[in-house]
C-alpha cells in the first residue's frame, strides 16, 4: 500500500518517510506556491533516501492569503498550520495512507486532534505521524545514527520548508519578515543517508 508522505527534505520528515517505508511503498510530496520553483536539494535528499519525490503546487492566490495572514496576526503559526493543513488535505484526497513528521515537541505544524479525526472521517485515510511520540533529542539521535543532515538558520537551508516562500511573500511586499517569524529558527537538510 502507498503512502504519502509531506515531504520538506528535513531531517524530521526523512525519518518519518523511513519508518513508513518499513511498512508501506512511501511516495514523497512536497508542496510549493510557486509552479515555477525549483527544488533541487530536495530532490537530492529524497534521492539519498531512495523514495520517489512528486512536486506539488498549491492552490494560486494561496501565498496572498498566507503573507495576509502573517501580518495580521504579527506571527506565522496560523499561517503556517492553514498551509500545512491544506497539504494534508490534499494528499489525503489521492493516498489512503497520509504521514508527515510532525514530532511530540511540535507547535507548528501540528494537526489537532479533532481536525485529524474530521480529515480521516471525511476522506477515509489514515494519517499517520510516526514521531509524534518521539521527543527532539531523540528525533536528534536518530537522524544522527541514520542520515547526514546539514543545519541553518531559516533562508540558510534551501529545503521545502513553507516558511521561506511566505517570507519571500512578504518581502516583496516592501516589508521585512524578521519581526514577524521566531529568530533562531533552524532548519534541517538531509544530504545523505549513513551505511549502517
Amino acid at each position: 500500500m502507498k503512502a504519502g508522505v509531506l515531504y520538506s527534505g528535513g531531517k524530521d520528515s526523512s525519518l518519518a518517510a523511513i519508518l513508513l517505508g518499513t511498512y508501506y511503498e512511501v511516495e514523497l510530496n512536497t508542496f510549493v506556491f510557486d509552479p515555477l520553483r525549483q527544488i533541487p536539494s530536495v530532490e537530492a535528499a529524497a534521492g539519498a533516501l531512495g523514495y520517489p519525490l512528486k512536486k506539488r503546487v498549491f492552490k494560486e492566490g494561496m501565498i496572498e492569503e498566507m503573507a495576509d495572514l502573517v501580518i495580521a496576526k504579527g506571527y506565522p503559526n496560523d499561517a503556517i498550520n492553514a498551509v500545512h493543513r491544506a497539504a494534508v488535505e490534499s494528499l489525503a484526497e489521492e493516498y489512503d495512507v497520509v504521514g508527515d513528521g510532525t514530532r511530540f515537541d511540535d507547535r507548528v505544524p501540528m494537526l489537532q486532534r479533532d481536525a485529524v479525526q474530521s480529515l480521516m472521517s471525511r476522506t477515509g485515510c489514515s494519517y499517520v505521524r510516526p514521531l509524534l511520540g518521539i521527543p527532539r533529542r531523540e528525533v536528534d539521535r536518530l537522524a544522527d545514527q541514520l542520515l547526514v543532515v546539514n543545519n541553518g538558520e531559516t533562508g540558510t537551508i534551501t529545503n521545502g520548508d513553507y516558511e521561506a516562500e511566505i517570507r519571500d511573500a512578504i518581502r516583496a511586499r516592501g516589508l521585512d519578515p524578521a519581526p514577524l517569524f521566531p529568530s533562531h529558527h533552524e532548519q534541517s537538510l538531509v544530504v545523505g543517508r549513513k551505511n549502517n
